[in-house]
């Protein structure tokens, strides 16, 4: 098996990642401790930038699964490091300019930066499917 620290780092940066925009959801909106007792009810309330950070949050984790799934997969099937580093950076590069462009509210470019960053935990379970049936 390959050096898995660089994997274990694209790990660690896709499940952080949902957290920088609930920051801003939730500073964005004027969040105080006493909201703490329900914060998914204050979200849920919000409106206008802090709405769409929290939307952006909520995609965010929705796509983990998909993304662990096929680098681990991807490691696991020694997948050569690099392909996986680069559609792994791909999709954290992707991930952010979604996230900004959601935040903007750039729909139609959010749509398409998000399908892309969706290809590439995709690619690369296709790599799998790939190196397993010869």
């Amino acid at each position: 098996m390959q050096s898995i620290s660089g994997i274990i780092y694209l790990i660690l940066v896709a499940c952080l990642l949902p957290y920088v925009f609930t920051v801003i959801a939730k500073k964005s909106a004027g969040f105080r401790a006493k909201d703490n007792q329900h914060p998914r009810e204050f979200l849920d309330k919000t409106t206008g930038l802090a709405a769409r950070a929290n939307a952006v949050q909520q995609n965010s984790f929705e796509g983990l699964p998909l993304f662990i799934a096929a680098i681990l997969m991807a490691e696991y099937m020694v997948i050569p490091q690099v392909v996986t580093m680069t559609f792994g950076i791909a999709y954290l590069v992707l991930r952010v300019l979604y996230g900004i462009c959601y935040l903007v509210n750039w729909a139609t470019l959010r749509t398409i930066i998000w399908l892309l960053s969706l290809l590439c935990p995709i690619c690369l379970l296709l790599l799998v499917i790939k190196l397993t049936t010869g």
